[in-house]
């Protein structure tokens, strides 16, 4: 359906090409710093959807403000290009992945320039290639050598419809679900190649608190997902089986113990399995670690408690878990939610030895036992029933007990587990490792590099199993028959680093020009979804970590600012093609263009909000572009007076005989410029645009109602579009050349204004207020037609109240103004309006100077003559009636209809 209003498609092709042609986005490699904007780069799987739309709208539109601010602007963007989805869409069209991938990324890329998106292509980055690859094989090389790789037999999750390994991040929800396909996850023994990112776990966490541009979402995810707890270890005796160490937050406790519980895959639970039918079937039929309530099975052991000597039972638990803590547990279910279930549902005794601190505890009596049979106290406190504990606090408690008890130590236990790089997939990076029966597993040599993919070999399993000529190779020690790894690596190692390969993509020596890197990193503002918070935010944080400690580069962290945008959803659900609710962004940009569409979005929430597409927003959105686009052509065309001699586009240009309508246009224009700066600054695209359309609404309006004064209209168009420019490129460009301006919109400068954000806020506030009690007092009068309307200003007195009364903090405010003679000399108006401002101190607002607020007022007073087609007085209090007077205050005018 063809829209009404300017010729989109025209304009938004022709200023395109001529941004191409100019190289407008193109930052040379001699820059000096510039400032570094990112979205997330995309996986290319076909089309973009809104949520890309969305995402790289943000980072364009933030790219052009800071360009427009006179930074040079780094704003690249590659293709996530490896995965398992390439992988089986090749299988389902019997073609290769790279031909798919590739397709994909030329019609993804053609719909990103559709868009206007304007990208440095010069430094685009595609990581299927063996030229993007190769560098991911030679950083595992410099991880080999930092001792952070290792090879072992491990429990992985294995997806079983994807036929690969998934790392615990990609392990989702509590169903444990893949992140890819949605099936249950299982558990196999396999052999597999690790990162050691715990080796940094302490420095991820602590390093956390620096982030201050980031989401405290986000930081709070990552807090969670490292999981560092302080406790002790403790070995409690398992007859027949020697010592098992137990790791406890809560050695304050141990005196409660009363059974002992282990993970059903624990080696004695194993053991148990193989000889105990009943420990068989709970282990193999029963346990369900995800369930809503813990249970278990009796093991038949007792386990020495290490402090007391008492022998108490032994399960095999569903709720222990083996890969965190040690497997292993010692269980107080006074003092542990899960254990008082466990020890409700088995009838083990539950034993207080932690009271809650009294308010006025001494410090030496010993507080009476909680009630625990219904619920366990979990809290710290003062330990009870504990020998020569009880009566300690519990953190002293858990210092002495450790120490005292024997084989207890200090220790720190994480969730975080080593990252699993190993895929049992084709279309990924080959891990660059020879085995030879010799040497073992042997780094290919940085010379031999990059090992490159074989053809595709469309198989079930991992496809390079198969490829037997592929894997035949010599041993790079010692010149040996060796095999070649056949598992790829894990995608998240390509976008654990590709903002580096931005800096220098075509380096062929290094995978970053390190001086460049240190010079243009970290990223000032990266966005994307909240999704990676602990996959690609944590794994590009590891890896910047490692990098600077083994390749000197100067800066331990990647992303200085983070944006987590909202979802694009349709009737408050998310956009899925498997529910049927997805919007084109082609059709949006076919029948409305892309400035309507990027508009749209921008205007309709705050970034990291989440927004409902609506139709009808979108035909509004065009509607505004079309109207605008109205209004620069008929000033173009003369329709309202030209300006005179002098380039009124820098806001400089004032005429000393302007009519206080002209005023209020041209406080109007300053105050758009001063406000939507500072949000474009804070990435509230949302709250800038508002600016920019009531500025364009104002405009209307005054070329409706008066006769615009040249200058003044002329400047308030020429910032609109440059407001508007970020976001609504295309159009932007347009009139800019229709006002006449030289070179692009998009290098040009930003707008500046001469007030400041708290000054326009009161003058607004003013205004708002006094058009407010006119109407009030029309209303409440039941006035139908005004003969006049008379505003007065509060006498300077007041205001001069007004300002000691914010500033003070006198008990007795009124005393304290009757000591100015001035505020003394209105005797009983003094007084009365002191009592006033005494009875609301909490709630003073500053306002502007009586002459700005004279000035103010008369300048708006068009609007109240328009809205009540009445003339309009605005008077100083001197000029006025002295009971019109009295009822002015700072702020607040009086108001005198005249019917």
């Amino acid at each position: 359906m063809s829209q009404e209003g300017y010729d989109h498609a025209t304009v938004e092709e022709r200023w395109q090409e001529a941004w191409d042609d100019a190289a407008v986005y193109h930052v040379p490699d001699e820059a000096s710093d510039p400032t570094y904007v990112l979205g997330m780069y995309p996986y290319p799987s076909g089309k973009l959807h809104m949520g890309h739309v969305r995402n790289y709208t943000i980072t364009d539109a933030y790219a052009r403000y800071r360009r427009m601010r006179g930074d040079d602007v780094l704003h690249p963007m590659g293709w996530d290009a490896f995965g398992l989805p390439a992988e089986n869409a090749a299988k389902e069209r019997d073609t290769n992945p790279r031909d798919w991938t590739f397709d994909c990324i030329d019609t993804m890329r053609g719909q990103m320039k559709s868009m206007g998106f304007g990208y440095d292509w010069d430094r685009e980055v595609t990581t299927c290639t063996p030229e993007y690859y190769r560098w991911n094989q030679w950083l595992f090389r410099r991880f080999h050598e930092a001792g952070l790789v290792e090879r072992r037999d491990a429990e992985v999750n294995w997806c079983p419809s994807c036929e690969t390994v998934l790392a615990d991040e990609q392990v989702e929800g509590d169903d444990e679900l893949c992140w890819r396909c949605d099936t249950p996850v299982e558990t196999r023994e396999l052999d597999q190649w690790f990162l050691k990112i715990t080796e940094y776990a302490d420095e991820l966490l602590e390093a956390i608190d620096d982030l201050e541009g980031w989401p405290d979402s986000v930081r709070q995810m990552q807090r969670n997902w490292i999981g560092r707890q302080y406790g002790s270890e403790v070995d409690f005796e398992i007859e027949g089986h020697g010592a098992v160490t137990a790791f406890t937050t809560r050695i304050d406790t141990i005196h409660g113990a009363t059974f002992f519980a282990i993970a059903p895959d624990h080696p004695i639970a194993e053991e148990l399995a193989a000889e105990d039918d009943a420990v068989r079937e709970f282990v193999e039929e029963e346990a369900d670690p995800d369930g809503d309530e813990p249970n278990g099975v009796a093991a038949g052991l007792t386990a020495t408690n290490p402090v007391t000597g008492e022998e108490i039972p032994v399960y095999v638990a569903d709720f222990v878990l083996s890969d965190v803590g040690t497997g292993a547990l010692m269980a107080v279910p006074a003092h542990d939610e899960r254990d008082h279930a466990f020890a409700t549902k088995k009838d083990v005794e539950i034993r207080p030895v932690i009271a809650p601190e009294p308010d006025d505890w001494d410090g030496e009596t010993v507080p009476d036992a909680p009630d625990v049979e219904a619920e366990a106290f979990t809290d710290d406190g003062v330990v009870i029933n504990s020998g020569e504990y009880t009566g300690l606090d519990s953190e002293t408690a858990r210092e002495k007990i450790t120490a005292d008890t024997e084989g207890a130590s200090e220790a720190t236990q994480y969730r975080l587990r080593d990252w699993g790089i190993s895929r049992q997939r084709y279309w990924g990076t080959p891990i660059p490792i020879v085995n030879c029966d010799d040497c073992g597993a042997v780094p290919v040599p940085d010379e031999d590099l990059p090992v490159e993919l074989p053809e595709f070999i469309n198989t079930t399993g991992n496809p390079l199993d198969a490829a037997d000529e592929w894997q035949q190779t010599t041993c790079p020690e010692c010149g040996g028959p060796a095999t070649r790894e056949t598992d790829t690596m894990d995608t998240f190692v390509d976008s654990s680093w590709y903002f580096l390969r931005y800096v220098s993509p075509d380096l062929e020596d290094a995978p970053f020009d390190l001086d460049r890197a240190n010079d243009w990193m970290p990223v000032d503002q990266y966005v994307g979804g909240i999704e990676h918070a602990v996959m690609h935010l944590l794994y590009s944080r590891f890896f910047t970590k490692v990098l600077a400690d083994e390749e000197d580069l100067e800066h331990r962290e990647p992303f200085t600012n983070l944006l987590a945008q909202g979802m694009v959803q349709l009737e408050g659900e998310k956009m899925s093609k498997s529910v049927g609710n997805v919007v084109s962004p082609q059709r949006i940009v076919d029948e409305y263009g892309a400035d309507t569409a990027r508009l749209f979005m921008m205007e309709a929430a705050q970034p990291e909000r989440d927004f409902d597409w609506s139709e009808e927003g979108v035909r509004s959105t065009h509607r505004f572009l079309t109207r605008l686009n109205d209004l620069v052509e008929d000033y173009a065309a003369g329709d309202v007076a030209t300006a005179g001699d002098g380039d009124a586009g820098d806001g400089d240009a004032e005429a000393a005989d302007r009519d206080t309508i002209d005023d209020y246009v041209a406080d109007e224009t300053d105050a758009a410029v001063a406000i939507a700066g500072a949000e474009y600054d804070d990435l509230t695209f949302n709250v800038a645009l508002r600016e920019a359309q009531e500025l364009v609404r104002t405009l209307r309006s005054y070329r409706e109602y008066a006769d615009p004064h040249p200058d003044v209209f002329e400047r308030g168009v020429d910032v609109a579009v440059r407001l508007l420019a970020p976001v609504a490129p295309h159009l932007a460009e347009e009139l800019w050349e229709t006002l006449g301006r030289d070179g692009f919109v998009a290098e040009a400068e930003w707008p500046t204004a001469s007030v400041d954000r708290d000054t326009v806020e009161r003058r607004r506030r003013l205004v708002a207020n006094t058009r407010e009690d006119v109407r009030d007092i029309i209303d409440v009068a039941g006035i139908e037609d005004p003969e006049r309307i008379d505003v007065v200003v509060a006498p300077d007195w007041k205001y001069d109240a007004l300002e000691i009364a914010i500033d003070s903090d006198a008990d007795n405010l009124i005393s304290e103004l009757m000591g100015e003679s001035h505020i003394r000399e209105q005797g009983d108006a003094a007084a009365s309006y002191g009592q006033d401002l005494q009875a609301n101190r909490e709630a003073l607002q500053e306002t502007l100077g009586g002459d700005a607020e004279y000035d103010a007022l008369r300048a708006a007073a068009w609007l109240i003559e328009r809205e009540f087609d009445a003339p309009v007085s605005v008077e100083r209090a001197a000029d006025a009636d002295e009971s019109v007077v009295s009822k002015a205050e700072p702020g607040r005018p009086a108001i005198d209809i005249v019917e």
